[in-house]
């Protein structure tokens, strides 16, 4: 419905270039790399933190991570020209170009099994009753973020085909800010529901959750899965210098033969290296967007 290699010889060549390179670090002494908040703050900076480190290596200048507090934040960054790359989810990536934020995605990740996309799920409990959605009338639903791909727009746009207006049809519909955070809500029974994203048998927050020992991931099964979504992008601003955009996509797509433990660490060996990517890739996201949003607008 919806929806990832330069070799050494490219970091040799940016190297006996030192010219343009020196010419952008003076304009950047700086470079704030993004997260959007799938995991919870923690999770993120022991994920991302070595991978800036290897951006500040390999492009020779400091590279801040900065831990969003939710979606937005990222989009609105961007917008703002305040961050100059971003992991986004594919929903946020859309609203980021929706609202005007020049930007580029560049890298895709890409599965095991060499497929660029993934599901939104609906997980319950594994001792509750509940069979599908319909069972689920006057219970509460838990979903991610407004902007969330998987946790909130796929879920709403299915849940339509259905004929269920999830305001109308729950008891309550409870904003839990990431995805652990709805697995967490469902496990303490916050919630009766809960959407999250789900790549294949192998790979999913929830088993990421598991390896972390934050649940076990047999005390929940999945009750929905919705159609494939393309595959979460990286991006930077598009009024970054040529010689640095080149700069920072060869470091991203050659981490993985560059160091492959790191990578290894980054993805929890769950992931292919990543491929280029371009904005085309997410116009059907930007149409789900927008079909989204004309549902809120029904309902206000």
């Amino acid at each position: 419905m919806f929806r990832r290699r330069h070799l050494l010889g490219a970091a040799a060549a940016l190297a006996a270039t030192p010219a343009p390179a020196q010419s952008w670090r003076g304009q950047f002494p700086e470079l704030v790399f993004a997260v959007i908040p799938a995991e919870n703050a923690q999770g993120v900076i022991n994920r991302y933190t070595p991978f800036t480190e290897h951006l500040a290596r390999v492009l020779g200048t400091k590279v801040t991570l900065r831990v969003a507090n939710d979606y937005a934040a990222v989009v609105e960054g961007q917008r703002a020209g305040n961050i100059h790359i971003a992991a986004y989810g594919p929903s946020a990536f859309a609203r980021a170009l929706m609202t005007g934020a020049q930007i580029e995605a560049f890298a895709i990740e890409v599965n095991q099994d060499g497929s660029k996309g993934y599901y939104s799920v609906f997980y319950v409990r594994k001792d509750s009753p509940f069979q599908k959605i319909e069972d689920l009338r006057g219970k509460n639903l838990g979903l991610v973020d407004p902007n969330s791909t998987s946790g909130n727009n796929v879920p709403r746009f299915a849940m339509n085909r259905m004929g269920i207006n999830p305001e109308q049809f729950f008891g309550r519909v409870v904003y839990t800010g990431s995805h652990e955070n709805a697995v967490i809500a469902l496990q303490q029974g916050t919630v009766d529901v809960a959407a999250n994203w789900w790549n294949d048998e192998q790979e999913s927050n929830l088993l990421r959750m598991a390896r972390k020992n934050m649940v076990k991931a047999e005390d929940f099964r999945i009750i929905f899965r919705s159609d494939q979504i393309v595959n979460s992008p990286m991006a930077y601003l598009a009024t970054l210098p040529a010689e640095l955009k080149s700069a920072i996509r060869a470091a991203v797509l050659d981490l993985p033969q560059r160091d492959p433990a790191l990578f290894e660490r980054l993805t929890d060996g769950k992931q292919r290296p990543w491929e280029p990517t371009d904005n085309a890739a997410y116009q059907p996201i930007i149409e789900l967007n927008r079909f989204v949003d004309g549902l809120r607008r029904q309902r206000s």
